[in-house]
């Protein structure tokens, strides 16, 4: 099947990818087109910005997670409309650990086959920049890259490059984007912040779009995008539906709990289950009739004084773990389950108390990357990101980086419940869905 595609990568972080493909899925859908996108890579947060601010379905596709087929499977599960934009993660080449091509950007555009558009930091360079370019040409072994779009310029300068790049390294020059620091998207510890914490975000993505429109020839990226050859997408990658009687399972949303993966929710769909949202913040009931409650990651760090507030809710989780109700819990989801948090300043908020000890801030990254957790011939792959710390982080399964022999005890287990720092992929591991779906039917509803 025809896939209209491209990928929109970076010679390293911080190359302005972001801020433009949130200008390009804009200009698209202004133009009339209806774009979905992806992202490379584990980050949340990029995703939020296309499906919540732009209106765009968006998902996560990575070659650690997901072998070749099944990522191929996931791309065409989940393309709608006319044309996928998918945006890359750190520098081009950057895979496990910095050194791997394995769940790099470039990785995924040999999986899925897709024209690369190299988005180049202009910025105080002239002639400079086709040494860094060609060294990318050079380095693309499956020449997928096809094309430049130089970032941080003046359009006068740009065109002023534009022929020199494509007369002497025989590759297409899309446009420039001129520099505007009150459009770009900010950042926070974890990542960007949330849509909802920029203000006036709506304008600023108008002027936003205006300027990609006003640089950028969407022509041909979308010339580039339809160029993609066909996508071999083989049957048996697809990972199968469940005949199992539905259940209801409470998923915690809010402005505290909302890191989810889109592959992980339609995963759980597709095995008969019913996501029922609420949230730890405002409702002081769980949703009646769940068998099974999933908290997410987030950033609870900025409402603690409110989860510890809402009494309540903390009391109906604790009853529910109690009673053996199965439990998926992620980072920050796993915090909230702690008796306690201690913030940055020192002050101590009371939590869920479902698990003995406290999350304490260390000012500092604690884990982060790509880890396989395993247990018992079990395994499912994730990723840790994180600032606070745990006196009794979980001795039931183990985490094992995929570059060198490092590993650490991780996860609570408690019956059919798995709680701890990591992030989990779940079509890494249909079994452990699995394991989990059936574990909320046999214990019924609440």
């Amino acid at each position: 099947m025809k896939y209209s595609r491209i990928m929109l990568a970076a010679p390293s972080s911080g190359s302005g990818k972001t801020t433009i493909t949130c200008g390009i899925l804009s200009a698209l859908k202004n133009k009339g087109k209806r774009p979905c996108s992806f992202k490379s890579g584990p980050d949340y947060i990029d995703p939020m910005f296309h499906r919540n601010v732009i209106g765009i379905p968006s998902g996560n596709l990575d070659t650690f997670f997901t072998e070749d087929e099944v990522t191929k499977f996931l791309f065409a599960k989940e393309y709608t409309g006319d044309i996928a934009i998918i945006e890359g993660v750190m520098g081009l080449y950057d895979g496990i650990g910095g050194i791997e091509l394995q769940g790099s950007s470039y990785d995924l555009a040999r999986v899925l086959n897709t024209p690369i558009i190299l988005v180049v930091d202009a910025k105080g360079a002239g002639r400079s920049i086709l040494a860094q370019i060609k060294g990318f040409l050079d380095y693309d072994d499956a020449g997928l890259i096809k094309g430049v779009i130089l970032n941080k310029t003046s359009l006068n300068f740009g065109k002023t490059l534009k022929p020199l790049i494509e007369q002497e390294l025989g590759i297409k020059v899309v446009g420039t984007v001129s520099e505007s620091k009150d459009l770009e998207l900010s950042s926070r510890h974890l990542g960007l912040v949330l849509p909802e914490e920029i203000p006036d975000l709506k304008s600023k993505l108008g002027s936003l779009t205006e300027l990609v429109s006003k640089g950028l020839d969407l022509d041909d990226i979308i010339s580039l995008a339809d160029e993609a050859s066909d996508l071999d997408i083989k049957e048996e990658a697809k990972i199968d539906k469940k005949d199992i009687n539905p259940v209801k399972l409470a998923v915690a949303r809010d402005r505290a709990f909302c890191f989810y993966y889109r592959e992980n929710m339609e995963m759980l769909k597709d095995c008969g289950v019913e996501i029922c949202e609420f949230s730890p913040l405002e409702d002081d009931k769980l949703p009646k009739g769940v068998s099974g409650i999933i908290l997410g990651g987030g950033y609870p760090e900025n409402y603690l004084q409110k989860l510890q507030d809402n009494t309540s809710m903390k009391a109906e989780i604790k009853r529910a773990m109690d009673r053996g109700m199965p439990i998926l819990a992620e980072c920050g989801g796993f915090m909230y389950l702690l008796d306690s948090v201690k913030n940055e300043k020192g002050k101590v908020f009371n939590m869920v108390g479902a698990i003995n000890g406290t999350a304490t801030w260390m000012g500092k990254l604690v884990r982060f990357g790509y880890v396989t957790i395993k247990e018992d011939g079990l395994s499912i792959k994730g990723h840790e990101f994180h600032y606070y710390d745990t006196d009794n982080n979980g001795d039931s399964m183990m985490a094992y980086k995929p570059t060198g022999n490092r590993s650490w005890p991780c996860i609570h287990k408690a019956g059919n419940s798995y709680v701890g720092f990591p992030h989990l992929y779940y079509p890494s591991s249909p079994r452990f869905l699995e394991k989990f779906v059936e574990a909320m039917k046999n214990y019924g509803g609440n």
